[in-house]
């Protein structure tokens, strides 16, 4: 998973730089951070230090938890730190890793952008499990495709949101904050302990995924133990105390530390808010609500700013219509001028021609009136001189008419030559009031942006006893009860995301690569459809404590 998750911190390692210094590495869901300590350094000098780093104000929530020769164990305050070495692990199903790394990703990014979250953004992200990524046919590529189309669903939340976001859908993951230890019933059966927030769950050592029997915090009146014997009460006092062995008596401590712990935070959870917390309450609202007016402010902004993009973005069209049509305008203006300078070459050539002709027919009907008074002494000549006056007459007739049609035709290249003109005229026209529009509208200016009391417990010799208080217990459970259904609800479209895709990349799983936990977590998928962690403890416990003490003996 990409990076740890829960409401807690872990560490991946540590080193030592110098004599005097060493360095501890702390992962969080989010960061990873190196601190250089002190020899001298306690436990809670590291958690002062790492708290303030995070800004944390709600410190009673968290601890610094890490894993010891197999055993999970939390980093005590009064202790020196050299001496503690951190890990942890947790299972993950494939689909919910893809919808866990998108909201890392809009924490991260912030929103989705096409322009500038282009493909291969996250090709330098680890943002899934090795273990998920070689269970599937499936390239880099193909997984940030379906990473990338959740992270885009979840535009407009801040990085706040998305973190918590990321926290819900993990804290319903079957190993969450779940604390295993080896034990044994009174038959010497070796079993699984699961401690967390809930309450106490008896896993097989063959699947901690599902557990066997559970046992809610609000069902148990005292938890303690003596030497390597750990006693459980339950509330009803008419039935038999739940009992069994650890390997080693430190154990038994650090279970106890646990269950102290986990009441004290299911406890807190229901009493009266403190002064301190209300107030702290109170300026978490005022902060989300001045971010929710920011966010708004912003997107107010944001929208302004595309609108006047969109608007400078049509203008600019309009613009480039108006340029094109203004050198359209002047390639027609140029077209007519050299249209009417033809036309007027053509019709002074016409008006020449016409009048040549009219020379010649003068001259001709000059050449006929001359043949007519010229005498003709005998009747050849004058027959003669008939035909040659018939023809002249003809040609004279001929050249009249060629006159007439070429001053028709001189008249009509006139008349083009003023519609020419007038065309010119009226594109001349129409490119000054091209030239003369305005090339921007008036724009609108954009406006102004806008501690709880610990339950004591004991310790004598190698026995210690721990009595939680059984105050109200009924009203804790409806709330209970009340948080769960509320849970549910809320959960039902996260479910189906988290079903679609696991049905979209099933096609491309490799049987043959899959873990233990994987088959387990598809066969309590099979047999409980979309149970969650919630409902599968909450049928566990409609078992009557009795009846799941008996069925703990009896394993």
């Amino acid at each position: 998973m990409a990076g740890a998750i829960a409401s807690r911190m872990s560490f991946s390692s540590l080193k030592r730089k110098q004599p005097k210094t060493f360095t501890v590495r702390i992962v969080t869901m989010d960061a990873e951070m190196e601190f250089n300590c002190e020899m001298k350094w306690k436990g809670k000098d590291l958690f002062d230090l790492v708290c303030r780093t995070l800004g944390l104000r709600e410190t009673w929530f968290f601890g610094l938890q890490y894993t010891i020769k197999d055993t999970v164990a939390w980093l005590k305050m009064d202790k020196k730190v050299k001496k503690q070495i951190l890990d942890e692990k947790i299972y993950c199903p494939p689909e919910a890793s893809v919808l866990l790394a998108s909201y890392a990703v809009q924490a991260k990014y912030g929103d989705y952008d096409p322009s500038v979250h282009k493909r291969g953004f996250l090709a330098q992200e680890e943002l899934l499990p090795k273990r998920v990524i070689n269970l599937y046919q499936m390239t880099p590529e193909m997984w940030e495709e379906r990473i990338t189309a959740w992270y885009a669903e979840h535009r407009g939340r801040a990085r706040d949101e998305a973190e918590m976001e990321y926290l819900k859908i993990a804290q319903d993951l079957e190993m969450y904050g779940v604390n295993y230890f080896t034990i044994r019933n009174k038959k010497g059966t070796e079993l699984l302990l699961g401690v967390d927030a809930l309450g106490l769950h008896i896993y097989d050592p063959e699947n901690r995924l599902t557990p066997k029997i559970s046992f809610p915090w609000n069902e148990i009146r005292n938890i303690s133990y003596s030497d390597k014997e750990f006693t459980i009460k339950p509330l009803d006092k008419k039935i038999d105390v739940f009992k069994f062995n650890s390997s080693k008596l430190r154990v038994n401590k650090l279970i106890l530390q646990l269950c102290i712990g986990n009441h004290d935070l299911f406890m807190r959870r229901r009493k009266a808010d403190s002064l301190e917390v209300q107030q702290m309450k109170a300026q978490a609202r005022e902060e989300k609500a001045r971010k929710q007016m920011e966010r708004q402010r912003l997107a107010r902004e944001k929208q302004m700013r595309e609108e006047a993009e969109r608007t400078r973005d049509e203008l600019e069209r309009r613009l480039l219509q108006m340029k094109e049509e203004a050198t359209m305008a002047n390639e027609a203006l140029m077209r007519s001028e050299e249209t009417a300078d033809l036309l007027a070459e053509k019709a002074q050539i016409t008006e020449e021609e016409a009048k040549l002709l009219a020379q010649k027919a003068a001259e001709a009907e000059q050449e006929m009136q001359r043949i007519k008074a010229t005498a003709i002494r005998t009747e050849e000549e004058k027959r003669l001189m008939e035909q040659k006056v018939l023809e002249a007459e003809v040609l004279a007739l001929k050249m009249a008419e060629e006159s007439e049609r070429r001053a028709k035709e001189a008249d009509q290249l006139k008349q083009d030559l003023q519609e020419a003109r007038e065309a010119e005229r009226r594109a001349k026209q129409k490119l000054l009031e091209i030239t003369t529009k305005p090339t921007y509208p008036p724009m609108n200016p954009l406006p102004a942006p806008l501690p709880p009391d610990i339950p004591s417990f004991n310790l004598i010799g190698d026995s210690l006893s721990f009595d939680f208080k059984d105050t109200d217990m009924k009203r804790l459970s409806m709330e209970i009860e009340k948080e769960k259904v509320e849970y549910m609800e809320k959960s039902k479209h996260l479910q189906e995301q988290l079903n679609e895709l696991k049905t979209e990349i099933e096609a491309l799983k490799l049987k043959e690569r899959e873990t233990a936990l994987d088959i387990l977590h598809n066969e309590n998928s099979d047999q409980g459809g979309t149970s969650s962690k919630h409902n599968t403890i909450k049928k566990l416990t409609l078992q009557s404590a009795k009846s799941r003490v008996a069925f703990f003996e009896e394993l």
